[in-house]
């Protein structure tokens, strides 16, 4: 009988709490609606999003064409954004940029977070040593400043675009993984926990339907802003030669490649970093908006 009243329990539990869930995720909609930084950084990333997709569509120009004879052509007239050392239209090297620099961002993200969930999740619910050793090896990784330690393994890896994800996932992984864990060890003694684990409910089921959903909304949030930290740092990688490839175009080479040159053509380090600048910006609004929306009491 006390097994069958804890089973009860906890399907009442689990169906309160996703009505809860549903409604809260309609207030939040609700209350960024309402945040206009934040639907403005989320219209700048939907346009990126839309260049990025339809890059080769829309280029005026093939990105890699090279016409000596227009070299350093300056913004306007036939070329918007002028030319570069090698006479490659500006624009169209943008476009395609974009394209690098969001899957960059987006995939090394998903890394930081497949992984970081996964680690702070096992190290808040199952405490003890798991979460002694799981800490310290995060904390091990804390220990290196950021970038240098993105260009350690991105040097360690050899250039390339998919060893620069790499390398900014692994960096971004412990963000995460603090953040989860402080968040389940909140969850992990409420009522609803209780009742799925009494009714021999497992660790790794529970951790799937009940602890991870409850922290998806300060992951949304540190992801959306990690976003911006990862394309400024693939930015960073790309200029010292350890991202994107030649022919392949990158905000971050495309500096590197102006910069020889900035006395005679600033715009060539003027729109890339601008580009850089603008989308950094947006997801940050985004990410501010997304966290007073979902957790109201942040609200300045």
């Amino acid at each position: 009988m006390a097994v069958e009243t804890a089973g009860i329990d906890a399907a009442t539990g689990a169906r309160a709490q996703q009505a809860a869930a549903s409604g809260h995720w309609l207030q939040a909609w609700r209350r960024l609606r309402r945040d206009p930084a934040a639907l403005v950084g989320g219209a700048i990333i939907l346009f990126l999003i839309f260049v990025a997709l339809f890059a080769t569509v829309l280029a005026p120009y093939d990105y890699t064409a090279q016409v000596m004879s227009n070299r350093y052509a300056p913004p306007g007239g036939a070329h918007l954004l002028g030319t570069d050392h090698l006479g490659r239209d500006v624009l169209s090297r943008l476009m395609v940029g974009a394209r690098i620099s969001l899957a960059v961002g987006l995939i090394s993200v998903g890394i930081a977070v497949s992984f970081g969930v996964v680690v702070g999740a096992v190290a808040g619910y199952g405490g003890g040593r798991t979460d002694m050793l799981l800490m310290w090896v995060m904390d091990l990784i804390l220990a290196f400043p950021a970038l240098l330690l993105a260009i350690t393994i991105a040097s360690a890896l050899g250039p390339s675009v998919t060893n620069a994800m790499i390398a900014i996932g692994i960096v971004n992984i412990p963000a995460f993984a603090r953040l989860v864990r402080s968040s389940v060890l909140t969850i992990r003694g409420q009522e609803f926990v209780e009742a799925a684990r009494s009714i021999g409910a497992g660790t790794t089921r529970i951790i799937a339907i009940h602890v991870i959903p409850n922290v998806l909304a300060v992951v949304i949030v540190r992801a959306t802003i990690s976003l911006g930290f990862a394309i400024l740092t693939e930015a960073g990688l790309s200029f010292i030669g350890l991202g994107a490839q030649p022919p392949d175009p990158s905000w971050g080479g495309m500096l590197n490649d102006g910069r020889e040159s900035i006395r005679r053509a600033a715009h060539l380090t003027t729109i890339p970093g601008l580009c850089i600048m603008v989308t950094v910006l947006a997801f940050n609004l985004l990410g501010d908006g997304l966290r007073d929306a979902l957790d109201p009491r942040l609200k300045r």
